[in-house]
């Protein structure tokens, strides 16, 4: 018997007549105005009564992908916002998609700013370093996208080469243990010419640029640690020969055009698409960076994704154009959006022959060849989270976690941390601290995680909350989710108690993961248990680790404020006035001279109390 179709309410139907002939941005809603689909559309009437039949009745489109057909026929509301252009729509579609995570959009989490490698040559002694900004200054000279091992890479140049070590070095007058030990040449007494200098740093930037040169004066060094018993020495450079053979596997990639080219290509299979930009800059693939996500998108749809992810403000080498393997609808419109955003032209291209044929075709192989490997490595924790999955009814796959957890002592230096699992791994990059003001757990708790909620457009929610705690940080975040109207499943894991303290079994945790209905008891052995506390460990060592850190700077603070005449009731009205041990070094002498009196405040600011940066 065949399917019967989908019969849409009427009063859907209406909403789509009302519907204005203008660019704009529309959102569909189930019948729990839930948020399904967020889209943007030059003719917004003509672009959603593309996705419904109306004959004889209201009912999905029958050209709709599966996707998208089963998306239609949840929809019982239609929301849209006006903009002034098609431009604007896109823009605004891509900052929704990013805040709020529609079930049927595809989200790509914007890119980390890679870091790049710089130097100044117009300096009389030029050095090598790290940076992830653009500077003001056309003559800084840059090199990257590095995805992985730029820290290494510096690192061994450093140590091969006789460069000025430290900015630090220049200021001085006076050769410092650099020299003596016979890795600077100590042009701070100009005991080395310019000149001289010179063929030292460019021969560093020969082997940057050559990687694989680089290696083989490690492997020797090396080589020469392992004979003199120096193990630890060999081990440290045996894991970065690794890293930096990862960028030489790219390098020896060259064309002889010299051109700084972006490509990007997909492979899919099994409901699990790779995505893979490969960077070449000069003619030389220098890095590539992978992206997996679910589900069935098309290509169209995740390329639009990523180049909207991928280029924000102050890219310092842009490429001067991006290779698809297919044609875009809306390529006009991204070299529109990319141009408004650098005021110059950077071209999306499909090539039909030559060179960037070949870099488009190479980087389609290595996308299959790597979404291979990874589903063969994986199969075990996809498994895992499936089952998390179903046995806790999550609406998604947990493929990344936000994990989070606080910690004080009696209610001094309150801290949160938030560690992220993703990909089968903790991403430590993505780990955040947060000095918080909350004197109880909850009040703590619940400021932790609005200030997450704040970041969403800069960094997208991810597919599931795991915090250290109850059913009352259960109710906290999901309330704060449902009034900025974002999808995220939420669990907590709290420790079994006994007397109403927590308890722990040798050799066994008996941890309880609750979600908002119900508790769940499960074996220490079940996998899917040791996972989440896996997680939930981390967040906690990482919380504990920068409560300890901001408690010594707490103390230390004190210390000062005490020896500047500040007793416990001054400090207390201090604290209670500005509410940090920041904002009181911050503070003016005019303001500190309402808290505590002129004389105490000329004391407090003439001691130099440390700073701190807000994390």
């Amino acid at each position: 018997m065949a399917n019967q179709p989908v019969i849409l309410p009427q009063s859907l139907k209406k909403s789509i007549s009302e519907l204005p002939q203008s660019s704009g941005v529309y959102q569909y809603y189930d019948n729990r105005h839930q948020l399904l689909y967020v889209g943007k559309a030059k003719n917004l009437k003509k672009r959603v009564k593309s996705y419904f039949a109306f004959t004889p009745y209201l009912c999905p489109a029958p050209n709709l992908s599966i996707r998208i057909s089963k998306m239609i026929s949840q929809t019982t509301q239609i929301h849209y916002l006006l903009t002034n252009n098609e431009q604007d729509a896109l823009i605004l579609e891509n900052s929704l998609i990013k805040q709020l995570k529609p079930k049927y959009n595809i989200l790509l989490r914007d890119d980390k700013t890679f870091p790049y490698i710089f130097y100044a040559p117009f300096e009389e002694y030029p050095r090598l370093e790290i940076t992830r900004k653009l500077f003001k200054d056309s003559r800084i000279r840059y090199f990257g996208p590095y995805t992985m091992g730029a820290k290494e890479l510096l690192d061994s140049l450093y140590e091969e080469f006789t460069l000025v070590q430290q900015k630090s070095c220049l200021r001085g007058k006076k050769s410092c243990l650099f020299y003596q030990i016979q890795r600077c040449k100590a042009p701070c007494e100009k005991k080395i010419t310019q000149e001289e200098y010179r063929i030292i740093f460019e021969n560093a930037l020969y082997h940057l640029q050559h990687p694989e040169k680089l290696n083989q004066l490690l492997k020797s060094r090396m080589q020469h640690y392992a004979k003199e018993l120096r193990f630890e020495e060999a081990t440290t450079l045996r894991d970065r020969i690794a890293k930096i053979q990862k960028i030489q596997h790219h390098s020896q990639i060259d064309f002889a055009k010299s051109e700084n080219l972006d490509i990007l290509a997909s492979a899919s299979q099994n409901g699990k698409i790779l995505l893979l930009w490969l960077f070449m800059r000069e003619g030389k693939i220098i890095s590539s960076k992978e992206q997996i996500l679910r589900g069935e998108h098309t290509e169209e749809e995740l390329f639009k994704s990523a180049i909207m992810g991928h280029f924000k403000e102050n890219i310092p080498l842009l490429p001067q154009a991006i290779l698809l393997p297919i044609r875009l609808q809306e390529k006009t419109l991204l070299e529109n959006y990319l141009h408004q955003i650098y005021k110059r032209k950077i071209k999306i291209i499909t090539p039909k022959k030559g060179q960037r044929k070949e870099l488009v075709i190479l980087c389609q192989k290595n996308a299959t060849e790597s979404l291979r490997s990874q589903l063969l490595k994986s199969q075990e924790e996809e498994n895992i989270l499936e089952q998390i999955q179903q046995l806790f009814k999550l609406n998604f796959i947990p493929s990344r976690i936000e994990c989070f957890d606080t910690s004080h002592y009696q209610k001094q230096a309150p801290v949160g941390a938030m560690i992220v699992y993703e990909n089968g791994m903790l991403d430590k990059e993505s780990y955040r601290h947060y000095r918080l003001e909350g004197q109880d757990e909850y009040t703590q708790f619940k400021e932790m995680l609005f200030r997450r909620i704040q970041s969403f457009e800069s960094n997208p929610p991810p597919d599931l909350w795991l915090l250290d705690g109850g059913i009352a940080q259960i109710r906290i975040a999901q309330e704060l989710l449902e009034s900025y109207g974002t999808r995220i499943d939420v669990l907590g894991i709290a420790k079994q108690k006994v007397d109403s303290k927590a308890y722990r079994a040798k050799g066994a945790s008996a941890d309880i993961i609750r979600t908002n209905l119900d508790d769940f008891h499960l074996s220490p052995n079940d996998r899917r248990l040791q996972l989440l506390q896996k997680i939930r460990d981390e967040a906690h060592r990482f919380a504990i680790t920068f409560h300890r850190k901001k408690k010594r700077e707490d103390d230390r603070h004190i210390q000062l404020l005490e020896a500047s005449g500040v007793g416990i009731s001054r400090l207390k009205k201090l604290l209670q006035y500005f509410g940090s041990f920041e904002a009181i070094s911050q503070a003016s002498l005019e303001e500190l001279s309402q808290v505590v009196g002129e004389k105490i405040a000329q004391n407090i600011k003439s001691i130099q109390t440390p700073s701190n940066r807000d994390l």
